[in-house]
């Protein structure tokens, strides 16, 4: 019975392992979904509650971790060489931060949700990009403006504190082109991963 148990747990852990590891292919939107079959229902499942397709929910996490579900902000350095913490508390798939983090868990009442977990960071893409379209009118279909936003917070948005940032006018430009070709290839892929759904393995 022990021996049964163990095996059971090494199996558990195991799965849980795999499913925090990041796709094999994060160029192509259908691999993607089609090696972590849980991810497209929890994708649409955000879209369908707050709006932000899932193309540019997808391009805001590549671009912030790379669907490393536990990646974390740069080492911050004192004199260049002695570590000195982080240079942030950004964490998880969207690399959110502590605040920002509580104020979605606060607003949504998602209690218990995790920045390591697919299913409450497409959530709360969905959530803070919804918030960015009404209080700012930015489409929820534009990824370009919704990463800047993103990025910035919804004050320095407004500001156009990008502006003085050339560096993250590239990185939003390639956010947009990065969400027009997942919406291309889900577009090819939907039907069957609606139909297939959480049939296909982790």
């Amino acid at each position: 019975m022990i021996c049964v148990r163990v095996l059971s747990l090494l199996i558990v852990m195991l799965a849980v392992g795999c499913a925090k590891q990041p796709p094999g292919n994060l160029d192509d939107g259908c691999a993607i979904f089609k090696e972590k079959s849980g991810w497209y229902d929890d994708a649409n499942d955000s879209f369908k509650k707050w709006g932000v397709p899932i193309h540019v929910q997808l391009a805001i996490i590549h671009q912030e971790s790379h669907f490393q579900a536990k990646a974390k902000a740069p080492k911050d350095y004192l004199l260049w060489v002695i570590p000195w913490g982080r240079k942030s508390s950004a964490f998880g798939y969207a690399q959110v931060k502590d605040d920002t983090w509580d104020w979605y868990i606060d607003k949504t009442g998602n209690w218990g949700a995790d920045r390591d977990d697919f299913g409450d960071v497409t959530d709360f893409i969905g959530w803070y990009g919804n918030y960015t379209y009404r209080t700012l009118g930015v489409s929820k279909w534009d990824a370009y403006n919704q990463y800047l936003a993103y990025h910035e917070g919804h004050g320095g948005y407004k500001r156009k504190t990008y502006l003085k940032k050339s560096w993250l006018v590239q990185v939003a430009r390639k956010v947009k082109a990065r969400s027009a070709r997942y919406q291309a290839q889900i577009a090819r892929c939907k039907s069957d991963l609606e139909k297939r759904g959480s049939l296909w393995p982790f």
